[in-house]
Formats: structure tokens, C-alpha cells, sequence
């Protein structure tokens, strides 16, 4: 008996960024799209251009820099995030699309700076954090309306944010989170039990989790196709930091702060000696130096895997998926005994269904 198939449908609305009230909602071709953890997730995809009375709302609605595109699947959102780049284009036969580009909404906080100088004492991290989200939505035509929580981290810092540096604000939030007793963050995108799109700061530390249970992903079964390809040219056993100087007498001859920190159980355990190093501008105390380094050291002190799964969407997959623990479980040439780890997700991309090809999603994954 053959197994009925529902493909799920996909909605792009077209939304003002400012207000989040919708302008139209549009067909979409050859969309695709992804969203990490620590880095910001982008939108790909064209709208044909049938007629002129459809080029004329896309025209309207396709506003880069000021329109906002939120992607839903069977009515859940999915995506969400400002669109940046519009190009209408005409084939030989004279047939018109137009294929726009957009970055989540934590993109927007790469094109803010602060308006004015920032300071504080002995305030938890995730306080800093939301102190900088809320200054980008207090000046004048800032708000697109990211909310916070109210949840802590419980590690306090002092900071000290100068407007003239004109630093960008994810900047900002990305140094914040870096030293060795860091966190992570995000901007989730949902729709609550009143039906509203949220668009909402998400913390974590000293990561993002979700979910309870590890989902369980088996090759063969679920997952279609996996690569873990494995990158020692970014290994370090000895992570070198920069900082800058903290002389303020300009008569004598300065240089800038630097610290070195080791993993000595790897060069004992018989690991080449492996360096990198890093800068810090602003760093002047050589404590935070030494705590940026230690962290750097333990990201990189292994050889980077970054295990990609291709599968097939169904129920247990979804956007929150993010910062979920799964267990994969393969068995092949490769693996012939079996490989059995845990990993957290930390990307995913979706390839909506098209006319030949089923709806697919890459899992970034992470070991833990």
C-alpha cells in the first residue's frame, strides 16, 4: 500500500521592518534558506514575474534595507530576517523574475553603532547584552522590535563602550561573548500563542540548548547522506593573544599586551607544537587578554569536525531544532564497528520541495 506524501507549503510575507505590518505576500521560486548559532542565517530565492500588476506589488514590497521577510511552513515561521539585496532580472525571451537575498534579524545589528558612550559595573553578562539590543531600538527609527528575557548568567562584568569608536553593535555582543566563561545568542524567530511574530533575543550559557532528549539519527535510516570532514589547519596547542597597551605615559617606548597560554598534555601526549594567535583591540588588562585566549585555545585545541547531515524533513524537525543534542549513529565501510556520538546542532539549512527534488535539510553539527 503506498504511503500518501503531503508536501508542506511554504509563505513568504513581505512585512514594513519598523511596524511588521504585512505589505504582500508573493510566489517564490528556488528559495532556500539557513540559520546558525553564532553567526547570522540568510534567505535566497526569486519571485517570477508573470504579469505586470504582480511586478508592480513586488516592486512595492521588495524594499532592501527597509522590508522585512518572514518564511512560514504550513503556517509556523520558519525564517525570518531583513531583506538586503533586490535584482530584477530579464532572460532572452524577455521572461522576468526578481531574486532578493536577506540575513536574520541579528544582521541588522551589523549596520548599528552606538549612539552614545556606554558604561557600567559589575553587571551580569546577558544584562550587558540586552543593555546593547535595547540602546539600537532607543534611537530614533532603530526599534524593529526584537524583546528580550530575563534570564541571567550569573558571570557580572564591568564594560565601557565609546561612541568613538564606532563599533558595530553585533561587534559588540560577539567580543561580550567570546572569553572562556562566555555565552551565545541569537535571534529566534516564532509565532506565540496569540498568533504574533516574535522576534526575540535568545542567551544561552555557556551555550544555547534545547530540548531534554537527544534526537536519534541513524545511516543508514533518517539521515541521507553525511560527510565529517576533519581540519587541522585551524588545531592549536598554543593560542598567542594581543591586546593593546596600557601606557599612559607617551614618553616612553610602548608595546602592545600579549599573553600565551598552552595545553600541556598535548605536547606531552606527543602533539606538535601548534600555534595561532588572535587581536583584541580595546584589551588593556591582562587577566580579560588571558581569559579571551584560554577560550580561543579550547575551541581550537582538537582538529576541527564539523559533521554535515543531509535528511528528510518530518514532525521532529523544526527551526528550534537549534541548540538540540542528537545522537548519530552510523554504520559503513568507514565505520564498520559502528560510530555511536552526541553532537549539538548548530546550523541548519532547508531546501524547500521543488518540482524533481523532495524537501531536504542540512544539520550542522557540534561535538559536545
Amino acid at each position: 500500500m503506498s504511503r500518501n506524501i503531503v508536501t508542506p507549503v511554504y509563505r513568504a510575507l513581505f512585512c514594513d521592518l519598523r511596524t511588521d505590518k504585512v505589505l504582500d505576500v508573493l510566489p517564490l521560486t528556488e528559495a532556500k534558506f539557513d540559520d546558525f548559532i553564532g553567526k547570522a542565517g540568510s534567505l535566497s530565492a526569486t519571485v517570477p514575474l508573470a504579469e505586470g500588476r504582480l511586478a508592480a506589488r513586488a516592486r512595492a514590497a521588495l524594499q532592501p534595507g527597509r522590508t522585512a521577510v518572514w518564511l512560514e511552513r504550513d503556517g509556523d515561521v520558519w525564517w525570518g530576517g531583513v531583506l538586503w539585496t533586490c535584482t530584477p532580472a530579464s532572460d532572452e525571451q524577455g521572461r522576468m523574475t526578481v531574486q532578493f537575498q536577506a540575513g536574520t534579524f541579528d544582521s541588522y545589528l551589523d549596520h548599528r553603532i552606538l549612539s552614545h558612550d556606554l558604561t557600567g559595573v559589575a553587571a551580569d553578562q546577558f544584562d550587558i547584552a540586552r543593555a546593547l539590543v535595547a540602546h539600537t531600538q532607543e534611537q530614533p527609527g532603530g526599534d524593529i522590535g526584537i524583546t528580550a528575557g530575563p534570564e541571567m548568567s550569573g558571570v557580572r562584568r564591568d564594560y565601557a563602550y565609546a561612541f568613538t569608536e564606532l563599533a558595530r553593535v553585533r561587534e559588540l555582543l560577539d567580543k561580550l561573548a567570546q572569553p572562556a566563561d562566555g555565552f551565545e545568542w541569537r535571534v529566534q524567530c516564532y509565532r506565540d500563542p496569540q498568533g504574533r511574530r516574535v522576534k526575540r533575543l535568545q542567551l544561552g550559557h555557556p551555550t544555547i540548548e534545547t530540548g531534554h532528549t537527544d534526537l536519534v539519527l541513524d545511516h543508514p535510516g533518517p539521515v541521507l547522506s553525511y560527510s565529517l570532514p576533519t581540519d587541522s589547519t585551524v588545531q592549536a596547542n598554543v593560542w598567542v593573544a594581543r591586546g593593546e597597551s596600557d601606557n599612559t605615559d607617551q614618553s616612553k617606548p610602548s608595546a602592545p599586551l600579549t599573553v600565551s597560554v598552552s595545553a600541556p598534555d598535548d605536547l606531552a601526549g606527543g602533539w606538535p607544537r601548534l600555534e595561532l594567535t588572535s587581536d583584541h583591540s580595546g584589551v588593556k588588562d591582562e587577566a580579560a587578554l588571558r581569559s579571551l585566549a584560554q577560550a580561543e585555545l579550547s575551541r581550537q585545541h582538537r582538529p576541527e569536525v564539523i559533521p554535515e547531515l543531509t535528511i528528510r524533513l518530518d514532525e521532529r524537525f523544526t527551526p528550534a531544532l537549534l541548540g538540540a543534542r542528537v545522537r548519530l549513529r552510523l554504520r559503513d565501510l568507514w565505520h564498520p564497528e559502528g560510530l555511536d556520538a552526541r553532537y549539538r546542532v548548530v546550523g541548519i539549512a532547508v531546501n524547500p520541495p521543488q518540482r524533481t527534488k523532495p524537501e531536504t535539510a542540512t544539520l550542522y553539527l557540534e561535538g559536545v
